[in-house]
C-alpha cells in the first residue's frame, strides 16, 4: 500500500479563510480607507472612460450578481440514428 490515508497534508494552512475571517479584514480596511477619496478617484476613473475600475470596486464591494441561464428544451432527441 502507498499509504496515502495517513496523507493528511499541513493541517490549518490550506483553503479559503472564512466568511467571518474576510468580514473582520474588511472591517479593519474600511476604518483606514478615506471613502471621499475613494469616492472622488472613481469619479475621476469615470470621467476619464475607465469604468473597469468602477466594475472592480463594485465587484468588491457588493458581490458579483448571480447568473443564471434559462435552459428549456423543446422534444428528446435521440442520442443514436438507428
Amino acid at each position: 500500500m502507498d499509504n496515502r490515508k495517513n496523507n493528511k497534508g499541513v493541517v490549518g494552512k490550506a483553503g479559503r479563510k472564512s466568511k467571518a475571517e474576510e468580514m473582520k479584514l474588511i472591517e479593519l480596511l474600511n476604518t483606514h480607507i478615506d471613502k471621499d477619496k475613494v469616492i472622488l478617484k472613481l469619479k475621476q476613473f469615470i470621467d476619464e472612460d475607465n469604468l473597469k475600475a468602477l466594475e472592480i470596486y463594485l465587484a468588491y464591494m457588493y458581490g458579483k450578481p448571480k447568473e443564471t441561464k434559462d435552459v428549456t428544451i423543446t422534444s428528446e432527441q435521440p442520442l443514436f440514428d438507428l
